[in-house]
């Protein structure tokens, strides 16, 4: 894959009306920083000094960079982002940038992996098929639609030839977590951890390999796989339950 090329294709990622605002720590919607007119320069509100006397507020700056990151991956691709041009979209220092990481990739599994833990979550019902169905759609979504995907896409290329990537994503799996906890509710409650592996596999490859080959997103059919793959896991003795 070339370098930050094809970022946003599967399925045309695009920032969700939510985005207009941002979330505080304090749980209340904040307007993004308004510039405000004067005699001399435009003066933009510094993002690190809130609180009078300039007492920074970190986590809304580490927020902010996350965010810079979503939307500049969307409007110039991998390849034209910058720890530069990231801050300044935040409205931060690069010091303060530095200060959490130290290049540009781990600001996106960052973000990526904080709205994957959201965006996949399933809640569990009495149907194996509707849980499994569910995730497909989630996975779907987020793989194809979401930002958060978009930025996981754009990771999965660059660590085809850049080793510190890859070796980031091999760190942590992004999806790991969710496709575990969908495919533990459908096998037998003594499966072992390869089992668990093995099936986490089967359930995840045939979507994730469809959505970043460029194929159509919605020519997935989530339940057909779902079904799928509940038959194929007891046809091939992978700890199912009945």
């Amino acid at each position: 894959m070339e370098k930050g090329a094809g970022v946003a294709k599967a399925g045309q990622a695009t920032r969700p009306a939510k985005r207009g605002c941002r979330m505080t720590v304090s749980g209340k919607l904040q307007k993004p920083p308004q510039i405000y007119e004067t005699a001399c320069p435009c003066i933009v509100p510094d993002m690190e000094k809130e609180h009078g006397r300039g007492r920074p507020r970190s986590e809304q700056a580490r927020m902010a960079v996350l965010h810079a990151a979503d939307d500049l991956l969307l409007e110039v691709g991998y390849a034209g982002m910058t720890m530069k041009n990231i801050a300044e979209r935040a409205r931060v220092s690069r010091q303060t940038v530095y200060r959490w990481w130290s290049t540009k990739a781990e600001i996106l599994f960052e973000a990526s992996a904080g709205d994957a833990a959201e965006e996949l979550a399933v809640h569990p019902s009495d149907n194996p098929v509707d849980d499994l169905t569910a995730y497909l759609e989630a996975l779907v979504r987020f793989l194809a639609h979401s930002p958060a995907g978009a930025a996981y896409r754009a990771l999965i290329g660059e660590a085809q030839h850049d080793s510190a990537v890859a070796g980031l994503l091999a760190a942590k799996d992004i999806l790991g977590e969710s496709a575990r906890a969908a495919v533990e509710r459908v096998l037998r409650s003594d499966a072992d951890s390869r089992t668990i592996d093995q099936a986490t596999a089967l359930l995840v490859g045939p979507t994730f390999f469809w959505i970043l080959s460029g194929r159509d997103p919605d020519q997935l059919v989530a339940r057909e796989r779902a079904e799928a793959f509940l038959h194929e896991v007891h046809a091939g003795d992978i700890a199912g339950r009945a």
